[in-house]
């Protein structure tokens, strides 16, 4: 049975399947971070002190540039799979942190970290 707070929509079954996969989600998004840092230091020991050429310098900014993209699309997510996790603890999984409205199944079956309404989503991007 649900708790009285959560998403009545929402089976007990299907709660714990969700929470196993945003806990995998975490470990993937984790591993890959450390993995793009080994990745850098790698190239770093392997280019060691060479002499840098200007095309050389603006690509390293460059892919500086979209690692730190990355980077920050990744922490994004981790935040949510952490909230939503939390949200699973507490008994409220499936109700938005804004409205605390039901966020519907099929959101959470293809975007199992979200921990708000479509409508809210995008009312948050496009106010910036």
């Amino acid at each position: 049975m649900s708790a009285p707070n959560q998403n009545p929509a929402l089976s007990d079954e299907f709660i714990e399947r969700q929470r196993v996969r945003l806990m995998k989600l975490r470990e993937q998004l984790l591993g890959g971070e450390a993995h793009a840092v080994r990745r850098e230091r790698r190239f770093q020991e392997e280019r060691g002190n060479e002499a840098g050429e200007f095309e050389d310098t603006a690509q390293d900014i460059a892919r500086h540039e979209v690692n730190q993209a990355l980077h920050d699309v990744d922490n994004h997510r981790l935040h949510r799979i952490e909230r939503a996790l939390q949200k699973i603890d507490e008994g409220t999984y499936g109700l938005s942190d804004v409205s605390g409205d039901p966020i519907p199944k099929a959101r959470l079956e293809a975007t199992p970290e979200s921990i708000v309404t479509t409508r809210e989503e995008r009312e948050r991007e496009a106010g910036g």
